[in-house]
């Protein structure tokens, strides 16, 4: 599967204000034809179609009879594995032409008294017997659980914590779609509210409106389409878990798994990827897929953001658009981390562009820790 399947067009958008005049299927439209117009490719081009609630209702919607379908849903990290089902289809040869697509406004709505339910996963739920009765607050509650692990295990501070949210503003000051672009301190987040303890307010993702989607074909035809394409040199999904009081191990999530089987697909380690863009759903998360991508050893997550790595100027470039915490969270954050990769492997990321990218991580985190899925994305120059 390495390199025989690219992405062509991507369109993503959000807002300083964090709202959006758009909503609903009339988002979603607009962001699959800004993608396929990026592509240079048209709606009569799909055979393919990714929705992380209903690929049929979506594809009727817009008229596409495809002979690839996928709603998988894993929550934040549904986009990374509809690209791992997308490439892998690609290279067996059931389709030619993907689109995936989100688009989500809770807060926009909130304004417009419109009340969308909460994306749910299929099937029965034993939370609402095993967890719910105990009240733990969601969704940062399982967080906060793995922040204290890590810190009594591994003696991680709330400074080092609080270093991913200060590192991740740098770089949204350089999006003028940012939500927030302001620089922060390490002092500003630990005086910012308490909100699960050890987390604070800004330690945890953004509520905003926000959309994207991405298009694949297969590496032979994104050679002659508009832009560069950006290859699937590898990919891997992992899943050990649902209710938060059955992770096997709370500092240590599937991304070992994941990661492990998607660096060996490209054929790299972490010491040759440029750019890692990381679900940061809280600094907690980015903290422990560092970790466990194997950017640093496990237990040494907070020494290693507490040097300012992931920050402009920093060994490891991370979430250069501002990430979860200060560019846009509309819910599922999976699919903008690769927007974002694509951008910066195209050399289009403007004012925040790292310089000769040419690998990036999209690595993507579903339900509570749950779900784990890694892509990695590579220029022509890594095939």
């Amino acid at each position: 599967m390495r390199g025989a399947a690219a992405l062509v067009g991507v369109a993503d958008i959000a807002s300083p204000t964090g709202e959006l005049d758009t909503h609903g299927r009339a988002l979603e439209v607009a962001m699959v034809g800004a993608a396929l117009a990026d592509a240079g490719l048209t709606l009569a081009d799909v055979d393919g179609v990714c929705h992380p609630m209903s690929s049929m209702l979506f594809a009727e919607y817009l008229g596409v009879h495809p002979c690839f379908t996928d709603s998988t849903m894993t929550g934040g990290s549904s986009f990374e594995v509809h690209l791992e089902h997308a490439a892998a289809a690609i290279a067996a040869g059931l389709c030619d032409v993907v689109i995936d697509v989100y688009a989500s406004t809770p807060r926009s709505d909130r304004g417009r008294q419109v009340n969308r339910p909460r994306p749910q996963m299929m099937g029965p739920n034993p939370a609402i017997e095993w967890e719910v009765p105990f009240a733990l607050r969601q969704p940062m509650g399982p967080y906060a659980l793995a922040a204290s692990r890590h810190m009594a295990v591994y003696g991680t501070t709330s400074e080092q914590l609080a270093q991913i949210a200060v590192s991740t503003r740098h770089w949204a000051a350089m999006n003028p779609q940012a939500r927030f672009r302001d620089p922060i301190t390490v002092d500003d987040v630990l005086a910012s509210r308490m909100e699960c303890s050890p987390l604070h307010l800004l330690d945890c993702c953004l509520v905003t409106d926000g959309a994207g989607a991405f298009v694949m074909t297969s590496a032979e035809r994104a050679r002659d389409l508009a832009k560069p394409p950006v290859y699937v040199l590898g990919a891997g999904t992992a899943h050990d878990h649902s209710m938060i009081s059955q992770m096997p191990d709370l500092t240590t999530t599937a991304g070992v798994v994941s990661g492990a089987n998607a660096f060996r697909m490209a054929g790299i380690k972490p010491d040759d990827v440029d750019l890692l863009m990381s679900y940061d759903s809280f600094t907690i998360t980015a903290l422990l897929h560092l970790e466990d991508l194997g950017f640093c050893a496990k237990g040494e997550g907070g020494a290693f953001v507490e040097t300012g790595a992931t920050a402009p100027g920093g060994s490891l470039p991370m979430n250069t658009n501002g990430g979860g915490l200060s560019y846009t969270h509309p819910g599922m954050y999976g699919m903008f981390l690769i927007t974002e990769s694509v951008k910066q492997l195209r050399g289009e990321a403007g004012d925040r562009q790292v310089d000769g990218a040419e690998i990036a991580i999209a690595h993507g985190s579903g339900g509570l820790l749950s779900c784990m899925s890694t892509a990695v994305l590579g220029t022509e120059a890594t095939l």
